[in-house]
Parts: C-alpha cells; structure tokens; sequence
C-alpha cells in the first residue's frame, strides 16, 4: 500500500493532496510507534482504507440482520478510527501505541465473529435435539433436528483477514438462500422491535450449513408454525392446512423427497405408541374391536387372539399391532411416504374435524394433510386421467368421468375399499422440506407471515443469540 493512500486513510481526505503540515504531524506520531507492534489492519505507515470499508459496511449490515453493532465492536472501532483520522492521540490523551493495537484487535474481532457467524450461524442448532426426553423412553433425548451441521470454523476467516480479497470474503458471507433475503427486505421496511426480533431469530436459521429450501419449482414445503403445506409446481401452488406433532411428540426438522404412495394403507403401529397407549389396554378385545386393531406374530404371520395376549407379550418386540386398511383407518385413505430416520410420513386422516382447529399439533408425529387427492394429483402430475380415476375410486372419492361411473356400476358388489391402486411410485421424487419458521416468506402470496412459536424454538434460538441480539449492547 503506498504512503499516499494510507496517509489518505488517516486523515479522510479523499483524493486531496496532504499538506506539509499533514505530513509532517503524522509522521511525528508514526516516529512514536513501537516497531515491534504488527497488526492485519495497519503498519507503519498507517490504518488500511478496508478498516474504513470494515466499519461502513458493518454499521450498514449487522443492523440488517437484527444483530448488535456493541457485539461487533463498531463504536470502539469507530471512535479509534476517528482519533487516528483526526490525529486527536494528545487531546484525548492517548498514545499511537495504545489505540492502533485496540483498533487492530476489535477490528480482527469484528471481521472474524462476523464472517464466521454468517456462514455457520450465531449458535449451533443441536441444542434442539437435548430439549425433551423421548416420549416412552425418557433416559434418552428426543431427536427433533435431524441435520449434522458443520460447526463454525474461524480459521478460513483469519486467514481470509491477511489476504487481499478479505473484503469481498467479508461480503460473501451472507446467507444466498431466498428466505433469508425476503426476510432481510422485510426488515429494511419495520422498525416494530418485536418484529425486528422475530424476524432476526429467523434469519438465523438461514445461516446454518444445512440444506435449505431453493427457490426452484417442484418442491413441498411444510412449515410447522404455519401448520401449513404449499406443493409448488411449475405454474402454481398448491396450498393445504396440516396437522403436526404434539409438544411432547414434535415432528422433526428433515429434508428428504416423496418417493412412493400406498393406498388405503394398513397401519403399522410403532412400537413407541404400543408401549404408551396400546399396552393399557392388553386382553381388551372391546378395545381391539372398536379401532379395528390386530395383533400378528412376527415370525408366523398368525394373527393372535387379543384375549390370550398380555402386556408383556406386546412390549416383547415379536409381536405387532396393526390396523386394517379402509375406512375409519388412522392413516385415511392414503399415505406418502419419504426416507427418514423417524418412520414418520405425510397422510390422510379419518378425523377430519382437526382441520378446523387453530392450533393442530396433536399427532405422534407425522404429518397429517388436508387435501389428500390434490397433493397425489399433484405428486403424479404426469400420468393419464385414467390412474387419477383409479385413485379417487380407491379413495372412495366420487368419478369424474363416465368411466369411472361405469365402473363403479359393474363393481358396485366388489368388496371395499376398492383396490384398483395400491401403490404408486413418484418419479421422479420430489424434494420434501420439513421446516420451523415463524416468520417466513409464504410460497402463494409472497407475503411474510408472522406465526407463533408452537413448539418453543425460539424461544432457545433468543436465548443462544441474546449476547448478540440487537439491542442487548453486551458482549
């Protein structure tokens, strides 16, 4: 860096030529300085011109994303910086060597926490997953967060600090995922500070290192706080109300994609839900009756009578307890089924009231849909009107066209429910996307949404980024 542009830098002169005058008194406090002090933003002659870059662009930025200037440093940064432009080290009663290594240090500081933290996030998420026991087994914590983030390395950012391109660096470090610009434009536009912090606990979730939702066609997106499907297709979206997990049965946070269907589906029940509601009611057969429940060994295939099994027998693991396909299944008519750690699926449902709730967290963990036939349709979105067909008369859906009414006809003795579809593959498969956010760009409208926080999580994320939330003036 030349004499000129540093001397520049200091004094804030622009383009203008230095006087003597300027010259001669820097130099004198240059003279003063311990040659054995180094820093990255400054040397011998001079602060850098990025140290001015660092500081505009961190007073324009951290505000933007709801953060602290305090946690970033910037009124230290901006004060030190004014004492070496203004040559003001007597008339404060400091010396050179005291505030360029300040400068250096809260600047390093700065660029590295917030370079690192764009990239990686403010907080590590896995503290989701030590939030509540498992329902069933509570030695052990539920699982809700079902992502391996990378955790924050800060030493790409120190070194990316002594490198020519660290501005730029410094610039690219802000989350390129479109929910975290519309709700960075959403904050441009409020200054309701608990919006503001709404919206800044959000855009948190954009910066860790896991995969995101893109803006590109062809996706579901469920959103737990909206209790909200959209399918998003070429030309439309597709909308529905959801029902979720319960509190103490969150459904989790995944990416996975829809890969097959099964229609009128027998439900499996999961061992977990056998050992906290089913096993209460061993030797039951009113009970067995009532929800059309069967239990079959595993090894045999023999379908057991429900009067000589006891609770023991249901909690050995060789036993399971499943319910019939049809009508007044738990599942509805049809299921949609993703790859997950979880054995959790997108379904219908035999109780339809649920829907008109407000709040609709009530499952053990799965998602139940609203309009079961609109998301197949749109999930085969390629096939003939004879497979759609195929599908309502399975669902027990009306026909739409005469031949399907004429089938219905020469069926009509046939045992229900109608199996003309059992299974069906989605191909090719379509990205699933199992999300939490309060405060989210909605797929239809294009508005932000604000939604309550239904399962409390953030109220952690405020918790972990209180230190650097806007406002807190804390370190």
């Amino acid at each position: 860096m030349s004499i000129c542009l540093v001397l520049v830098s200091c004094f804030g002169h622009g383009s203008q030529e230095l006087s003597e005058a300027e010259r001669s008194a820097f130099g004198e406090y240059v003279n003063q300085l311990d040659s054995t002090i180094t820093g990255a933003w400054f040397d011998r002659m001079g602060v850098s011109a990025d140290a001015d870059s660092v500081l505009t662009y961190l007073r324009r930025e951290v505000p933007r994303n709801g953060l602290d200037t305090a946690a970033f440093f910037v009124p230290e940064i901006a004060k030190d910086l004014e004492i070496v432009h203004q040559l003001l080290f007597d008339s404060v009663g400091v010396s050179i060597n005291e505030v360029l290594p300040r400068l250096d240090a809260h600047l390093s500081k700065a660029y590295i926490r917030y370079t690192t933290g764009q990239r990686y996030g403010f907080m590590k998420p896995r503290v989701f997953n030590r939030m509540d026991p498992k329902v069933g087994n509570p030695g052990i914590f539920a699982r809700v967060f079902d992502y391996e983030p990378a955790l924050p390395d800060t030493t790409v950012a120190a070194k990316k600090m002594t490198e020519s391109d660290r501005l730029a660096y410094l610039v690219s470090s802000a989350p390129d995922t479109y929910i975290y610009k519309a709700l960075q434009r959403e904050m441009d536009k409020t200054t309701d500070a608990d919006k503001r912090h709404q919206l800044a606990v959000n855009m948190e979730r954009c910066r860790w290192q896991i995969e995101h939702p893109k803006d590109v066609k062809r996706q579901i997106l469920v959103n737990i706080p909206a209790q909200q499907l959209w399918a998003i297709g070429t030309d439309s979206v597709l909308d529905m109300r959801i029902c979720c997990g319960a509190v103490p049965t969150k459904t989790p946070l995944l990416h996975s994609a829809i890969s097959y269907m099964q229609v009128n589906p027998e439900w499996v029940i999961p061992q977990n839900i056998v050992k906290t509601e089913v096993v209460h009611h061993a030797g039951d057969s009113a009970y067995f009756a009532r929800n059309r429940y069967s239990i079959i060994d595993k090894e045999s295939g023999d379908t057991l009578n429900v009067s000589s099994v006891g609770a023991n027998a249901l909690l050995s693991g060789k036993l399971r307890v499943s319910q019939k396909g049809g009508v007044g299944n738990s599942l509805g008519r049809i299921v949609f089924r993703f790859p997950n750690d979880f054995s959790i699926y997108l379904h219908d449902t035999n109780n339809r009231s649920a829907f008109q709730r407000d709040r609709r967290t009530l499952s053990h963990g799965c998602v139940r849909v609203q309009k079961p036939f609109e998301l197949a349709s749109f999930l085969l979105s390629d096939v003939d009107e004879w497979t759609l067909e195929s599908l309502r008369i399975s669902m027990d859906i009306p026909p739409v066209s005469d031949r399907g009414r004429e089938w219905l006809r020469k069926h009509a003795d046939a045992p229900h429910p109608y199996r003309l579809i059992s299974y069906h593959a989605v191909k090719p498969h379509v990205p699933l996307y199992i999300l939490y956010y309060t405060t989210f760009p909605n797929p239809k409208t294009g508005a932000i949404d604000y939604w309550p926080d239904l399962y409390g999580f953030d109220k952690v994320i405020s918790k972990e980024l209180k230190w650097i939330s806007e406002g807190s003036s804390s370190r």
